[in-house]
């Protein structure tokens, strides 16, 4: 795409903000219907979508990993849109925001809990057993939370806003699902710069927002970084949105080179205005011990790389710490068939820039790392590095790799209880960033472990935690937030500031949590698991994920029953 130039970037914001008080102040049954009029376009536009993101990535369009495009593409967006009308509506119809049947709980100490999924019957037919929680910040009581949902709509009257949002060039659904999100939340109308790796999406996001372009809510623009500095610090615009990585977040607040890394030592940031981020972390994926089946081991082995190569890697929330005991007498097992679904699996681009050379430099960082050829020399091959736990500073445990490698650490622990508190003190003091966590944990070990179980879920200090599925789980169903844990500073910024998706709009939210069954369908049943969840559609192992998640997207655009025969039926042969 041709860079937007700074006269018409000018006319742009200019048009904004002409526009801002409008949309501040819209009505609801206006925002619910300029959100109704994107299913139709988005479900127009959702093939060439996904075939010009396979195109870019270097995907087979026949392939079964097509499906991530579907699915973190046009079928996150539309799932997205449909969770914000129903939030929408319940403030047409009764005033607040209605949270599930499931409702509050607290854990002892007082920590108010929400349950947000499952919600209505498709949802526990198309991922039964998958539960997400919403866990407060301290100090939001029962009584006090509704006041912190949805603030936004609790004022009469409001100053148009107007943000800047930095799109991502690596899930097509982020950058407008980070437009929705502030739209909606905050009731701010958006510049989206296009990131120009995927900016190929562009113009599709156009046709798919266009009555919101037309009334000047949204506009989009295209450049590098020149562009995207210029908006940074330009008058009309109010905040920053952006996702990427702590580097181009701390040249945007404190500028570059030696005098940005001065304004940083000193706290003094050259950027005078609101910024919040999602900057990406190094994510652990936390094995427990127990005795396990060799279809477990099988099926775990395939979530675990799934976790590690989707999108070739190159996700914020990619596993790229696997901890695991010691001294379980499974764990070389497991890491063998890590290493078959490794080999088997369907060779995937290097398509990030930086990506050959960031993993150049993490192989080249640990002698005794294990390649896996492809026999594709554009593709790039996962490799599993063993690491100390005891290295201080290691590539590995302090930069977002980004890439296909996966580093292996052993922990001690005599029993899984000792084994997970190191575990869990390992993650907090070591890796860098706090996004997402997952951990895998059988039934008999979580249930021995009883509440300490759910205490080492609280004491993990990220945003977004996984139990049997992948923590990304929570970054496609907007019922939860999305980002860093709570607490970090633009001179710390680590994961970012703030949140993203977030469908029920707490604004007091320390972290989300997603639960999924940790037997698939139908092996479950025979462990006393009623979960009917085959292998879920995003695990690069699933042969007919492509098909499922097309029809899912169809279902978003236009739910109804007709749907479901289909839908289960292509998931159950997965």
């Amino acid at each position: 795409m041709v860079p937007t130039v700074q006269v018409e970037l000018d006319r742009t914001v200019s048009a904004l903000r002409h526009a801002a008080d409008a949309w501040a102040n819209a009505d609801i049954e206006e925002r619910i219907e300029l959100l109704s009029s994107m299913r139709e376009p988005a479900l127009a536009n959702a093939a060439e979508w996904v075939q010009r993101a396979c195109d870019a990535k270097g995907i087979r369009r026949d392939s079964p990993l097509a499906a991530e495009e579907w699915i973190t593409g046009p079928w996150a967006l539309l799932y997205a849109v449909n969770r914000y009308i129903r939030t929408l509506t319940d403030i047409k119809n009764v005033g607040h925001v209605t949270l599930p049947r499931a409702g509050v709980h607290s854990r002892p100490g007082g920590q108010i809990i929400a349950r947000v999924f499952p919600v209505n019957v498709f949802d526990k037919l198309f991922l039964s057993g998958v539960e997400i929680d919403v866990w407060m910040q301290p100090g939001v009581t029962a009584a006090t939370l509704p006041a912190t949902i949805a603030p936004f709509y609790r004022e009469n009257v409001h100053e148009g806003r107007t943000t800047l949002v930095l799109g991502a060039g690596n899930i097509a659904s982020i950058p407008p699902l980070d437009v929705l999100y502030k739209m909606i939340a905050d009731g701010a109308v958006c510049m989206l710069k296009m990131n120009p790796v995927n900016e190929y999406l562009g113009p599709i996001f156009e046709r798919i927002f266009s009555p919101f372009i037309a009334r000047s809510f949204l506009k989009i623009v295209y450049g590098g970084a020149e562009v995207g500095a210029y908006l940074c610090e330009h008058p009309g615009i109010d905040e920053i949105h952006m996702t990427g990585s702590a580097a181009t977040h701390d040249a945007i607040v404190f500028g570059a080179g030696e005098e940005g890394a001065a304004r940083k030592a000193h706290g003094s940031p050259r950027l005078q205005k609101p910024i919040s981020s999602e900057l990406g972390n190094v994510s652990p994926t936390i094995v427990l011990p127990g005795r396990w089946s060799s279809a477990d081991l099988a099926f775990q082995a395939q979530n675990i790389v799934t976790q590690k190569m989707h999108n070739a890697g190159f996700n914020c929330i990619a596993a790229q710490v696997l901890v695991v005991p010691e001294q379980w007498d499974q764990t070389d097992a497991l890491l063998a068939e890590i290493e078959r679904v490794f080999v088997e699996s369907e060779g995937r681009a290097g398509y990030y820039p930086g990506a050959h050379a960031r993993h150049a430099r993490l192989l080249e960082s640990t002698p005794n790392a294990r390649v896996f050829e492809c026999g594709d020399p554009a593709a790039l091959a996962p490799a599993l590095l063993e690491l100390d736990a005891g290295l201080t500073g290691h590539p590995a445990f302090t930069t977002e790799a980004f890439s296909s490698v996966l580093a292996v650490v052993r922990l001690r622990g005599e029993t899984a209880e000792t084994f997970y508190e190191n575990a869990l003190r390992f993650c907090n003091e070591k890796l860098a960033g706090t996004l997402g966590a997952t951990i895998v944990v059988d039934p008999a070990t979580e249930r021995r472990l009883g509440e300490r179980f759910e205490d080492g879920i609280a004491a993990l200090r990220y945003g977004s935690v996984g139990v049997n599925i992948w923590a990304a789980v929570n970054f496609l169903l907007t019922e939860a937030t999305w980002g860093a844990y709570p607490g970090n500073t633009l001179d710390d910024v680590q994961s970012g500031i703030g949140v993203v998706h977030n469908a029920y709009l707490f604004s007091r939210a320390q972290k989300s949590v997603v639960r999924g069954p940790f037997y698939p369908f139908p092996r479950g049943v025979a462990h006393g698991q009623f979960a009917m969840l085959p292998k879920p559609p995003w695990f690069v192992t699933n042969r007919t994920a492509a098909e499922t998640a097309r029809r899912l997207t169809e279902f978003e655009a236009r739910p109804g029953w007709s749907h479901v025969p289909g839908i289960l039926t292509a998931a159950l042969l997965g």
